[in-house]
Parts: structure tokens; C-alpha cells; sequence
């Protein structure tokens, strides 16, 4: 099959997020398909963007044809990153009969976050007589809606949800990344026999042969081992929805003696972590690290940790790239997050702990550390099992031409 993604994040593990286009790409060549995946050349969440002459340039990276489209840049969520979606998304529209002749698709993918896609997805899909598929990530409009407080009237939301209608109404199946979000598609016109859901996932062979954790970080580690007994860490991105906060105030609950809080990462909330931080003595940061260090890195830790803000967005569910990481680690797990799923208490590799409560979280901590090694060990094990059975890309891959398969024979 020769399968078109439409993902104007798309990245590489060099470039950085997002992750999931490239890695299903992998798994469809390995199977014999073509895939393209056409995306922005500027996207606020990839560290590296390519450079382009021209729009729609193609590149070859690891075996998958990108082609990029030309769009403004910006920073952050306000007018510049909506003209960074409308330029893509109309250049995309403008250019549906050049994509469907050139690439002639059997399957068209609309997965960009915000559902506009859907509008030259659906028609280069027509043009080609492709299946047209839609993959919820967040739910937009709801999401800047309920976390970013904007308006039902506000015309971008209107827009979005009159996108958001649309796919529905059109496409011939829909994939959500979310779990619960049957009631919610049903609502705005979806026929939940075209519901699936496949989460996200992880690469199993970047952990079979990690990179080695560069000598810094090992020594800096190296040198916390020797004054505390157990290390606990948090990994990513330091934002407001991380809720950080309240993994830096549990140090008021345990022993500063034996216990060392670790955060790695960067974001916009890292000065104001790092101030919060300074009354505590066991609380360290470090750099972020390269991704394919990222095994090496977390077997370096006892516990591991993981939270958001309280959010009522989170009912739909929740699968954080992250969690992934810390379950294939083999490390126990403190999750607090209150969300319509909970992979860590349904595996049982960790604690669940409500968000935003820092006593929770040191009750956690504590429970952990005075647990024998073996049953950690143990507790590691579950979530191992768990993710390879459940979040490896190469039965993720499956699982969606399976769902493709089924659209062929419906249409």
C-alpha cells in the first residue's frame, strides 16, 4: 500500500518530537509498504527544523520521504502559530491534485493535533480513491478550551469544531490515541463502529543496544549514589501541566539524608522550579540528554516519577511517551495523575497518587524505599510486561493496517 501521513509535527529522534509518524513509518516500510509523511517545516515542539529551499521539498530520513511544507515561524500559542496551521493547511488544499497524481495513496492519514487537516486529507483521498483515515491525539477544540480557557464562540474554536464535525462525518475510520473517547466523538456525529483505539508507543530495539550515558551525567550520578541511598527522578519536559511543583515540595516530607529528588529535562518552568528548589538540599537538576540515552539514563535511578496538573481533560484518558519509558526501564513507577485510565495501578509497576499533593507523593516515595529490593525488582517487571506487550510500535503497526484493511472492505 502506499500510505500519505498528514502530521505537521512530525520529527525524527534526531529533530525531536513527535515521534509516533516516524516510528509507524518504520514499521510499514519493514512490511513492504511506501509511506510519506508530509509536514510543516516549522513545528514549536521539534528541537531541530529543517532547512528548505522551497515548499513541498522532499528529504530521505532513515528511509522515510518527507516532504516538508514551507510555513512562518513562531513561538508559542497565540496568532503566529495560527497562521503557522492555516498556511499549512492551505497550501496543503491548494496542492491535493499535485499529492494525489504524484503519490497516488491508498490510505490518507489527517493526524496534525488540531483536526483542520481533515479539509485536504478527505480530498486528496477522493481524488486518489483512498481510505481516509483520522487520528485523534488531544481533543481539539476541547483542549484549548478547557486548558486554555478559550470561549465556545471564540472564532478559532468554532473553526476547529466545525473541522472536528467534519472528520467525523467523512472519514472511514477513526483512531484515537485516548481511550475514553467514545461518548465524546458519538456526540459530535461519529458512527463508533469507526472507533478504534491504538495508544502510543515506544521503539523496542532503541533498548535492546542504548547509547551510553555521557560522562557527565554518569559522574554527576555516580557522585549522588554516594551520599544517598535512593535516587528518585523525574525525566522531560518542565512545564506548568507537569505539576513539578508538588514532586519538589514532597522533599518537605522525606528524609534528606536518604532520599535525592532528580529532575532532567528543560521548559519554561525550570527558573522557577530551580528557585523553588533552593531551601531543599537533596533536590538536583540536570541538562536533558540525547534521546537514544535515554534507556542508559533512567537505569541509573530507583524510582521514577510522573504527574500533571488536575484536569477535567484528562477523563478522556491519558498515554504519556514517558510512562513508556519509565515502565520499559523496569523501574517502579509514582504516578500522580487523575485521569480516565491508570496503565501504572492496571500493570501494577508503581503507586498511583492523587496530583498536586505533595504529602501523596512523599507517602509514595517512602512506601517504595522501604520496600525490599526483590519486590521492586518485581514491580519493575510488571510494567516491562506490560508496555512491550501493549505499546510496541511493531504491534501498534499492525493493529493499524489491520484497522486500514477493515476500511477497504467497508468502502
Amino acid at each position: 500500500m502506499n500510505i500519505l501521513l498528514i502530521n505537521h509535527y512530525a520529527g525524527s529522534p534526531k529533530m525531536g518530537m513527535e515521534y509516533r509518524p516516524y516510528y509507524l513509518a518504520k514499521e510499514w516500510i519493514n512490511k513492504g509498504h511506501k509511506v510519506v509523511i508530509i509536514a510543516a517545516d516549522n513545528a514549536h515542539v521539534r528541537k531541530i527544523q529543517p532547512k528548505i529551499p522551497l515548499s513541498f521539498s522532499s528529504e530521505i530520513i532513515d528511509g522515510i520521504e518527507y516532504l516538508w511544507v514551507k510555513t512562518p515561524e513562531y513561538q508559542g500559542n497565540g496568532i503566529a502559530r495560527v497562521k503557522n496551521m492555516f498556511s499549512f493547511i492551505y497550501q496543503l488544499k491548494r496542492k491535493a491534485s499535485f499529492l494525489a497524481k504524484k503519490y497516488r495513496p491508498d490510505i490518507v492519514i489527517a493526524s496534525s493535533t488540531y483536526p483542520l487537516d481533515n479539509y485536504p486529507a478527505h480530498k486528496i483521498a477522493k481524488l486518489s480513491g483512498a481510505i481516509y483515515l483520522y487520528e485523534i491525539h488531544d481533543l481539539w477544540p476541547l483542549s484549548p478550551m478547557e486548558l486554555g480557557g478559550m470561549k465556545w464562540w471564540h472564532p478559532f474554536i468554532l473553526w476547529m469544531q466545525k473541522a472536528e464535525n467534519y472528520a467525523y462525518k467523512h472519514a472511514d475510520q477513526v483512531i484515537s490515541m485516548l481511550p475514553k473517547t467514545q461518548e465524546h466523538t458519538a456526540s459530535h456525529g461519529l458512527d463508533l463502529k469507526k472507533w478504534h483505539y491504538i495508544p502510543n508507543g515506544l521503539n523496542l530495539d532503541e533498548w535492546e543496544k542504548p547509547a551510553e550515558l555521557n560522562h557527565k551525567s554518569k559522574e554527576f550520578i555516580h557522585t549522588l549514589r554516594s551520599d544517598y541511598k535512593n535516587l528518585v527522578a523525574y525525566t522531560g519536559s518542565f512545564g506548568i501541566a507537569n505539576a513539578l511543583e508538588s514532586f519538589i515540595q514532597s522533599a518537605d516530607f522525606v528524609s534528606p539524608k536518604d532520599i535525592a529528588l532528580i529532575l532532567v529535562g528543560q521548559g519554561p518552568e525550570k527558573q522557577n522550579l530551580m528557585e523553588l528548589a533552593t531551601k531543599y538540599p537533596n533536590i538536583y537538576f540536570m541538562e536533558p540528554i540525547p534521546k537514544n540515552e535515554i534507556p542508559s539514563l533512567l537505569s541509573q535511578f530507583d524510582i521514577l516519577f510522573i504527574g500533571l496538573q488536575r484536569q477535567k481533560l484528562f477523563r478522556f484518558g491519558i498515554s504519556p511517551n514517558k510512562l513508556f519509558d519509565y515502565m520499559m526501564a523496569g523501574k517502579p513507577v509514582i504516578q500522580a495523575i487523575e485521569a480516565g485510565n491508570d496503565m501504572v495501578k492496571e500493570s501494577g509497576c508503581g503507586i498511583s497518587v492523587e496530583p498536586e499533593n505533595p504529602s501523596a507523593i512523599a507517602k509514595a516515595i517512602t512506601e517504595l524505599t522501604q520496600k525490599s529490593k526483590e519486590d521492586l525488582v518485581a514491580m519493575g517487571k510488571k510494567g516491562k510486561h506490560y508496555v512491550t506487550q501493549n505499546h510496541d510500535y511493531k504491534v501498534l503497526s499492525d493493529k493499524f493496517l489491520d484497522i486500514l484493511n477493515v476500511g477497504k472492505q467497508r468502502s
